[in-house]
């Protein structure tokens, strides 16, 4: 296998979701901003001015594989809005998450 074919591809870029005048990202690097991972947070911005309002863990990823980190990452793939104040989160190990936006709690929806 050449080495090209074992890089990681880019990170998925889901389309940002807004509800009332907040706006919720997927934030995608999360190391940079020494946060523990990469991929698996939601940051929420007041649309008007674009100051972040909060940055909340979906899920975690496990970088205790034998693996390099950047294959071990996780992102989230699509955000979607599920109910008035409900975002359901996709990542691309084809988990899904319900976020409730009032309590800003996480549950994992098993299939």
């Amino acid at each position: 296998m050449s080495e090209k074919a074992k890089e990681r591809g880019e990170p998925p870029r889901p389309e940002p979701v807004i509800i009332g005048n907040v706006r919720y990202e997927a934030l995608l690097w999360g190391k940079a901003r020494d946060l523990g991972q990469n991929g698996g947070y939601i940051e929420a911005f007041d649309n008007d001015t674009g100051e972040s309002l909060w940055v909340l863990k979906v899920y975690d990823v496990d970088y205790s594989r034998d693996m390099e980190d950047d294959k071990l990452d996780v992102f989230i793939e699509s955000i979607t809005v599920e109910e008035t104040y409900v975002l359901q989160i996709l990542n691309e190990r084809g988990r899904t998450f319900r976020l409730d936006l009032r309590d800003q709690s996480v549950c994992e929806i098993l299939h």
